[in-house]
């Protein structure tokens, strides 16, 4: 059995994210330290580690985002390394660079590549140096509304105006008239500021109808870099991803493969080292596609490329950042099958989708074959309202793209959460729309009009849920009267089964 690769990791995270890196390293036989704020205190993560440590009040900025706390807690509790999961501090090149000053590993790529690619202007800079194909639009930040309206005219409109330190949706606003040009750029530059702390702002041509197709890479410290192929991740409400599948299935093979090899291109231009994503845009009436970003760290869909590829991330993860170089080539890596990711939120879908935090009183969760869950939740958990409202990921893999939805649909029949709302109902409405059985949809998919009528069918399929439970409720309660059934004696005799079993 090969040697753990750490002693003792730290996962600076919460949630499923941090519930998924803690198995890993256990199955490595590596020991883990949790941090959880004041609300987390009963978390999953929390229970599932070997050591827990608070790190302050429920308000991410008091804690999950205090890099000193993380650190000074790092250093009591012995750990060797710390995984940032994603979001929170996962790109920050600043507590990156700490980490490693502090004399631990930090598992994930360098800072000096987290600061290339964390500002979209300077990343498509470096990408249009490397010969890779980005979406027309300006390749540094826009000094003034009217420099902005000028260049916005050039291309014609609509157009796009995005943060140029932004992630995760945030900080974006697409333009379609002129009319409405000076109102998107005082939002988006508000959005940037609050939730980046830099309100500078750069403009794209927006491609019409587009899919979000990103390509996972994966590089070791002695210039090795593969990819893992193609996930589509075009079905997105508020610029957000919420369901994600692989492969992409209307890209042509030879375009698949021209993606593929520019995206290690972009990896090794910035010296990658880790697991990385970089995301384009692809045109399905020219074919052409386009560089959009880089995400420096594990991403939440990643379960879908592990179902197809049979390579555990979080596990190269923690094996590239104790040194080993990777232990397959791009030769090797193989696509198996199709696999389908619905992110599970703690939501109304009947109220706007808006947040539904409270008291999970009973949870039966879906199971069999090839159907995988990754929560941070269980029965009698209390989900708090301070943080993003996913509280689960629903991953079913089938042998093809028809039979991953089915199995899909059916695991989401099967997912029971009682006490909160949940986004599952609309999940079994989505999988079956016409548009998105196709497999054409884009990142437009999922419109006012779509996301109204899919929460309409929603409510009635929730209803429904309801009603087959409380029947099953009444039954269960009910007191049970035998039921005999007379099986001839002929019968079991011809079997030949012992105990009369036909």
């Amino acid at each position: 059995m090969r040697s753990p690769p750490f002693r003792k990791v730290l996962v600076a995270n919460r949630g499923e994210i941090a519930v998924r890196v803690i198995r890993a390293c256990h199955e490595l036989g590596v020991r883990t330290v949790a941090v959880y704020s004041d609300v987390d205190r009963h978390a999953l993560h929390v229970r599932n580690a070997g050591e827990a440590y608070n790190i302050g009040p429920a308000p991410s900025a008091e804690s999950y985002l205090r890099g000193d706390v993380i650190l000074e807690v790092a250093r009591r509790s012995g750990a060797e390394a710390i995984h940032p999961g994603y979001g929170f501090l996962s790109e920050n090149a600043a507590f990156a660079q700490a980490v490693l000053d502090a004399g631990l590993v930090w598992i994930g790529p360098p800072p000096s590549a987290i600061e290339s690619m964390g500002s979209k202007t300077g990343a498509r800079q470096r990408m249009i140096a490397a010969g890779v194909p980005v979406v027309p639009g300006t390749a540094e930040a826009i000094a003034s509304e009217e420099e902005a309206l000028t260049i916005a005219k050039r291309f014609g409109f609509p157009v796009m105006l995005k943060a140029a330190a932004g992630g995760g949706g945030k900080g974006m606003r697409r333009v379609d008239h002129e009319a409405d040009f000076a109102a998107a750029w005082r939002s988006t530059r508000s959005e940037a500021a609050k939730s980046f702390k830099d309100d500078a702002v750069y403009l794209e041509k927006f491609v019409e109808n587009p899919k979000h197709v990103e390509i996972q890479v994966l590089a070791d410290a002695h210039g090795h870099t593969v990819h893992l192929f193609e996930r589509d991740c075009s079905v997105q409400r508020r610029n957000q991803k919420v369901v994600e599948e692989t492969p992409c299935p209307v890209l042509p093979e030879a375009t698949r493969q021209a993606m593929a090899k520019v995206a290690v291109q972009a990896a090794e231009a910035v010296n990658y080292v880790g697991a990385g994503t970089i995301e384009f845009l692809f045109s399905q009436a020219s074919g052409e596609f386009y560089f959009l970003e880089m995400n420096t760290r594990l991403q939440v869909e990643h379960p879908i490329t592990e179902m197809v590829t049979g390579i555990d991330l979080a596990r190269a993860q923690l094996r590239i950042a104790a040194g080993e170089p990777l232990w397959f080539t791009q030769a090797e890596v193989r696509q198996n099958g199709h696999a389908v990711e619905c992110r599970v939120y703690a939501e109304d879908p009947a109220n706007n989708f808006a947040p539904a935090p409270g008291k999970i009183s009973g949870l039966r969760e879906p199971g069999g074959p090839w159907v995988r869950v990754d929560s941070g939740v269980y029965a009698g958990y209390e989900v708090p309202i301070h943080y993003d409202p996913m509280v689960a990921k629903l991953i079913c893999w089938g042998a093809d793209r028809e039979e991953a939805l089915s199995r899909c649909i059916r695991a989401l029949r099967e997912y029971r959460v009682r006490g909160i709302r949940t986004s599952i109902p609309f999940f079994t409405e989505l999988l079956r729309d016409p548009e998105f059985v196709a497999g054409t949809y884009s990142t437009g998919f999922l419109s006012p009009e779509r996301l109204e009528r899919l929460a309409e069918g929603a409510r009635h399929d929730d209803i429904a849920i309801i009603a087959a439970a409380l029947a099953q409720l009444e039954r269960d309660t009910k007191p049970a009267r035998a039921q005999h059934a007379e099986v001839p004696e002929t019968a079991w005799k011809r079997s030949g089964r012992p105990g009369g079993a036909l």
